[in-house]
């Protein structure tokens, strides 16, 4: 159980890796899109706690330890990047389809050539 996520962390990136030296401008904005899901696994992994308690404080007022709680800002920051990412990679796809569109290719090294 302690090795799945560091695992699909590590695959994520080695992936997007691979992707983004790719070619091909769809296959580099999906690396982007993968490289912004490892890193958002990341900083939630980054506040985890073994059998932690959800961040809601209870009503009456019992002792409380804070370190039983999961820490809910690395879940506020990963919603947030989230909504960022999404806003990037609809941006990314625009682009790429634009210059799909205008330029006939999705070969990176086609627009440079075509850069002059």
């Amino acid at each position: 159980m302690f090795l799945i996520l560091p695992l699909t962390i590590g695959i994520l990136v080695t992936v997007s890796v691979f992707l983004i030296i790719q070619k091909k401008l769809i296959k580099l904005v999906l690396g982007f899109a993968m490289l912004s899901h490892a890193t958002n696994l990341m900083i939630m992994a980054s506040g985890w706690v073994q059998d932690g308690k959800p961040p809601i404080l209870p009503v009456e007022k019992i002792l409380i330890q804070p370190q039983m709680y999961v820490d809910p800002l690395p879940q506020a920051m990963v919603l947030t990047a989230i909504v960022i990412s999404l806003a990037v990679i609809a941006f990314l796809l625009t682009v790429a389809l634009n210059m799909q569109r205008n330029f006939k290719t999705d070969n990176i090294d086609e627009y440079r050539r075509l850069k002059g």
